[in-house]
């Protein structure tokens, strides 16, 4: 997993509550266990029309947004199904950092274990922010993880706060797998040890 310091990159604004996981990926794209090709699912129902072609007024379809790093989105993001294709789908995109005022539980914990960092801000700062993803190319947000730290395009910065180790795994790219390798020393010396003592269940 790639691992997240500071992150600076356009901020597209989606003031819409409740976006559930069926709205950010489409149960027409679950067939797939791969974590890549996703991107082009992300929101369909909303980036597309029937035919295809795309929503022009959707967000994602505006030039200045195209390449978004960051979305800026109303209350309770990634609420329904416990889908983990949704973070896939957005880290696909290109989108590594999701700001609102809640995220539902399971979509939460799925963006850590996917390199994604969800930030929650107070509603008052969460409008602050949409405002500035609101200019376009213009709308360049810098999310510090060191630090704790949302710097807008004027200058002003927001702090946030967030879980210490949530914290550390995604500075040092530490899925559960690279959880679990950090202690593989532990586990080598444990093993050895067990087989020693126990050379019958060998």
């Amino acid at each position: 997993m790639d691992k997240f310091v500071k992150l600076t990159g356009v901020a597209a604004p989606l003031p819409v509550v409740n976006v559930d996981t069926d709205m950010i990926i489409p149960k027409d794209y679950l067939k797939t266990i791969k974590r890549t090709g996703l991107g082009t699912g992300l929101f369909a129902e909303a980036r597309y029309h029937e035919d295809g072609s795309e929503n022009a007024d959707f967000v994602l379809n505006k030039p200045a947004y195209r390449d978004a790093k960051i979305l800026v989105a109303g209350d309770n993001f990634g609420c329904g199904s416990s889908r983990e294709h949704a973070p896939w789908a957005l880290l696909d995109f290109g989108i590594r950092c999701v700001i609102s005022t809640s995220f539902a539980d399971i979509f939460y914990n799925n963006c850590f274990k996917n390199g994604i960092l969800p930030i929650k801000v107070s509603q008052e700062n969460l409008d602050k922010l949409m405002d500035d993803a609101s200019r376009g190319s213009n709308a360049i947000l810098t999310v510090d993880l060191e630090n704790l730290e949302i710097t807008g395009p004027d200058g002003g910065s927001i702090k946030f706060d967030l879980d210490e180790f949530k914290r550390h795994c995604l500075l040092n790219g530490l899925d559960d797998i690279g959880l679990t390798l950090e202690k593989g020393k532990a586990i080598d010396s444990f093993e050895k040890k067990n087989a020693a003592s126990h050379p019958w269940a060998a």
